[in-house]
């Protein structure tokens, strides 16, 4: 009927998903990649969305770089 088997501990997030405790100096607030450069993200996805994309990818070229360079500039392999 009922079994007197104990299941083995489930590791907590924290065990199964380490975070590392190294702090970037490029980035001391930790910031995840979808937070950083919000300003570049907006200006890079709004040009984007309101130009045609047989044109897009060489009219948001320029913004496009400003924001891989915001992103290097926290630290991220973009």
């Amino acid at each position: 009927m009922g079994s007197t088997q104990s299941l083995p501990a489930t590791p907590s997030a924290e065990e199964a998903c380490p975070v590392p405790t190294e702090v970037n100096p490029l980035n001391p607030k930790g910031l995840k990649p979808c937070c950083a450069c919000p300003e570049t993200k907006s200006a890079r996805d709004d040009c984007f969305l309101k130009t045609d994309t047989s044109v897009a990818d060489e009219k948001c070229k320029e913004l496009v770089q400003k924001h891989i360079e915001c992103m290097r500039g926290y630290g991220f392999k973009v």
